[in-house]
């Protein structure tokens, strides 16, 4: 089933199904999401947070996209965005999007 969410999305690839209710209407939903294990991601780099940063700063600066925020959270197992910024100097992970390796020992 198509979904609106763009491709850039957490959700883009994420399958939907649906329900049909007891008086015959239908609902459709997006099935849950499991996280991917950080260590599914190949590193780039390290980032220091530092004071007064915001994660979709940090995801335009190291992603070229704010929006891409999820995938910090994802690299970093955070289930609250607010927790990747919250302590001044947490080194967060830039990683490449799950499923494209990174090149060994680079």
């Amino acid at each position: 089933m198509m979904t609106n969410f763009p491709p850039t999305s957490r959700y883009a690839l994420t399958p939907t199904t649906s329900l049909v209710r007891a008086d015959g209407s239908m609902v459709t939903y997006v099935k849950r999401r499991f996280v991917p294990a950080p260590e599914d991601f190949a590193l780039l780099q390290w980032h220091r947070v530092v004071q007064g940063e915001r994660l979709d700063n940090i995801a335009a600066q190291y992603l070229g996209d704010p929006e891409q925020f999820w995938r910090l959270c994802d690299a970093n197992r955070a289930l609250r965005p607010q927790e990747l910024t919250d302590t001044i100097g947490r080194k967060l992970r830039i990683t490449l999007p799950e499923g494209i390796p990174g090149v060994p020992s680079a």
